[in-house]
């Protein structure tokens, strides 16, 4: 097991499942202390119970990140209390049915962005005021291919995540100069909860059509993902900023 990690301290948003889990888990399994936040208080107590069987030192959070007061509040004990922040990882997001724009309603609009974007927007914001005065840190946030590419029906998800890699460049040019490194993650098509609902339950003709796209021929496990934040936020990829890594299976190779 590497100890790359070993006396830092990590925060993983989305933490209840999925690539949230998986990163948490490897974090942890990487020797670092972790704070799992997720909004679904069920599924945040049972990934902080088993992490915790294992001998991992971790805390559970529920928190809507779309809520900037709540994020504050939530966030700060807890970082306060392991007294350090190394690396940060944005990953909650939702996303929708694909529905063309004009039948999008303006309510499922403001979820969309409020999570996907207002969401990493408040958790960057907490997470630098405890960076800069370190001098040091790691962001990465969750993007998407279809924040690489426009996707049909999902107007409003496509936007959140071009938004997010907006925002980290923009950011990573702010906070470089201060030993802050931050960068994005564009996942494929992944093994997720959300995947499960866009492919309604992993319908055969769904299933079919998506991966003629991936000349990997298979769906990503979080755990490829987790893999490529660890190394955005370690110790061999200090040159890395402003960047969007795609991870994706070829995806958007063709």
């Amino acid at each position: 097991m590497s100890d790359a990690f070993g006396g830092k301290v990590a925060l993983v948003t989305g933490a209840g499942g999925g690539i949230g889990l998986a990163t948490a888990k490897a974090f942890a399994e990487a020797g670092a202390s972790v704070i799992l936040v997720d909004r679904n208080e069920e599924l945040i107590g049972i990934a902080t119970d088993d992490l915790r069987s294992a001998g991992h030192n971790v805390c559970g959070l529920t928190c809507d990140v779309s809520d900037a007061s709540q994020v504050k509040a939530t966030f700060e004990p807890a970082i306060k209390t392991y007294g350090r922040l190394d690396a940060a990882f944005n990953n909650a997001g939702v996303n929708c049915d694909a529905v063309p724009l004009l039948d999008t309603s303006d309510d499922e609009y403001e979820r969309i962005m409020g999570v996907n974007l207002r969401g990493v927007w408040n958790c960057m914001k907490c997470e630098l005021a405890h960076m800069v005065p370190q001098g040091y840190g790691t962001i990465v946030s969750c993007s998407s291919i279809g924040g690489l590419v426009g996707s049909p029906g999902r107007s409003a998800y496509s936007a959140s995540k071009h938004a997010v890699i907006g925002l980290t460049k923009s950011a990573a040019h702010e906070y470089a100069a201060q030993g802050i490194r931050i960068n994005a993650i564009c996942p494929g098509i992944f093994k997720t909860p959300m995947c499960e609902e866009v492919t309604h339950h992993y319908d055969p003709e769904i299933v079919g059509k998506m991966l003629t796209r991936a000349p990997i021929g298979r769906f990503g496990e979080p755990e490829e993902i987790a893999g490529a934040v660890l190394w955005l936020c370690g110790p061999t990829s200090t040159y890395m900023i402003g960047h969007a890594l795609t991870v994706d299976g070829g995806f958007l190779s063709r």
